[in-house]
């Protein structure tokens, strides 16, 4: 090994070892269970803290002479200055620790310790006390530092403040019946919680600030969530084009489904609308799915099925309105584990139209196509061949690239139609989709960069999208939630494309952990 390369090595190490140390829920998240009993700083030392740590190692690995590297340490150095310009970009100029309360809530710190089972249960309950303990000095310093909140985030940080709250009043307690000679201290917790969601409600009326980020930040936001050399306008004009490609798809498909007259593709949707699931019936539905997709890829050779436990569940409170669905896998820094595979029925309160609405969308073939994305081959599969790649640091076990993850979901759906599951109905919910994912980028520019209206983007999900009014609007309030990440759907599909093109099997390309598309030729080149 020569020089550069150990350097290089010891250097990915020691930074790895510092995202892990500066961000302990996200260590969690990952699997490295040392930091499990602390909350992040996001306080202003404590963020100066990551600032200037991640600055630093960014000039060392600049310093570095890295042309003797391979094709996977040169990867990995390519992954880690990406990464550290992303963290210090976040504290710098996003800066959203100053006006989305949504990032200083705790739920996603305590839901792992209390569903994954890969650390026992003493040790999870400590973990929970430790960081339960915290939990009212952090959201007191949240007070103090929020100004200017978007009202969509102050309304969703409603909603997952009480989900966080049922989640420690219950789930906590649950846990702690298992190991009756552990207390874990909740009353400070519930209560600075309460008073949170109070706060939230006292300044929910005069909740002003601009959700969206603007042409400059959100181009710069872009790039890094990214890690391609796309800018906001070519994506938007690979989007438009992709869109009249996949509207002339659907449209063929229709009619030959549904026969030529008025609007084939409206027809032909409201036929597959008219078999639905309801809130009873959906998580059953999902089971169901997740077998059959399962047997389809077996069969078809595709890809290598691991027997990894995979659990569906009722999306817990905290973690809805947002998205309808995700994939919660255990963390690639441990072993065992169950991957959940999470669903959000309609909420309580829903007048029965609006809920009919949402079923008309989210149709027996829809929730296939969906487990296809979310499941197998999806991201279940996908993150669990992830989870098994091991190189000489662990560089892409800690850093993952959204736009691979999204991007290959979106391929594993056209490649299960391409493969006849699910019939007719299962491909024209997929066109359907790639018309939601293309539609998904312009969506994010449009929001955050190019003053799209509300009125403007309902009636594109609508119309050319052909969405339900309520899949619309709550797409929506996504847009203006999050920033950057719509895009990753369009331009992982994208990017991937020419990787994937004339395969039949895919084993190859899961096999490197989940890096930014752009790598995959020099990892895939012979040696």
């Amino acid at each position: 090994m020569s020089e550069s390369v150990e350097r290089f090595r010891v250097l990915a190490e020691e930074i790895v070892e510092d995202l892990l140390r500066l961000d302990p829920e996200n260590a969690t998240d990952l699997g490295d269970h040392r930091h499990d009993d602390r909350l992040a700083d996001l306080s202003e030392a404590g963020l100066a803290e990551v600032r200037d740590t991640l600055a630093d190692r960014r000039d060392e690995l600049d310093s570095l002479d890295l042309d003797e590297l391979d094709a996977d340490d040169a990867v990995d150095a390519e992954i880690l200055r990406a990464a550290l310009d992303r963290r210090v970009f976040a504290v710098e100029r996003l800066a959203e620790q100053a006006w989305n309360p949504l990032l200083w809530l705790p739920g996603d710190a305590l839901h792992p310790l209390l569903v994954r089972d890969t650390v026992p249960v003493p040790d999870r309950l400590r973990a929970l006390a430790g960081r339960l303990a915290q939990v009212p000095d952090r959201l007191a310093t949240a007070r103090a530092t929020l100004r200017d909140m978007p009202r969509v985030h102050v309304e969703t940080a409603l909603t997952q403040t009480s989900g966080a709250l049922a989640l420690v009043r219950d789930q906590v307690s649950a846990l702690m019946a298992r190991e009756p000679g552990i207390d874990v201290p909740r009353e400070a917790a519930v209560t600075a919680l309460a008073d949170f969601r109070d706060w939230l409600l006292d300044n929910l009326e005069d909740a002003a600030g601009d959700p969206r980020l603007g042409p400059e930040l959100y181009a710069a936001k872009l790039h890094l969530t990214l890690d391609a050399d796309l800018s906001a306008e070519r994506i938007a004009a690979a989007a438009r084009e992709h869109l009249d490609v996949v509207t002339e798809q659907l449209l063929r498909v229709a009619t030959d489904w549904v026969g030529p007259g008025e609007d084939p593709v409206r027809r032909a949707f409201d036929r597959v609308a008219a078999e639905a699931p309801d809130d009873g019936t959906i998580v059953g539905l999902a089971r169901r799915a997740l077998a059959e997709t399962t047997e389809t890829v077996a069969r078809s050779g595709i890809l290598r099925v691991p027997a990894d436990p995979v659990e569906i569940e009722v999306m817990p409170e905290f973690r809805r309105g947002i998205a309808v669905a995700y994939c919660d896998a255990p963390g690639p820094l441990e072993t065992g584990g169950t991957t959940s595979f999470a669903i959000s029925p309609t909420p309580a309160g829903w007048p029965a139209d609006r809920v009919a609405s949402f079923y008309r969308e989210y149709n027996t073939a829809m929730v296939t196509n969906l487990t296809v994305h979310e499941a197998m081959p999806g991201h279940v599969l996908q993150l669990a061949l992830a989870r098994r790649y091991r190189g000489a640091t662990r560089v892409r076990q800690v850093l993952a690239s959204g736009s691979f993850i999204e991007g290959w979901a979106v391929h594993a759906e056209e490649i299960m139609a391409g493969l006849g599951h699910g019939g007719v109905p299962v491909r024209l919910q997929q066109l359907k989709m790639q018309l939601r994912t293309t539609i998904n980028a312009l969506l994010d520019a449009g929001v955050h960069a190019g003053g799209m209206t509300e009125a403007e983007a309902l009636a594109l999900m609508t119309g050319r999208g052909y969405q339900e009014e309520g899949e619309a609007v709550g797409k929506w309030r996504r847009a203006l939630l999050t920033s950057a990440q719509l895009s990753t759907y369009f331009v992982g599909y994208l990017e991937l494309r020419p990787t994937l093109a004339g395969r039949t099997r895919y084993d190859d390309v899961l096999a490197h952990g989940s890096p930014p598309p752009r790598h995959l030729p020099a990892l895939l080149a012979p040696a």
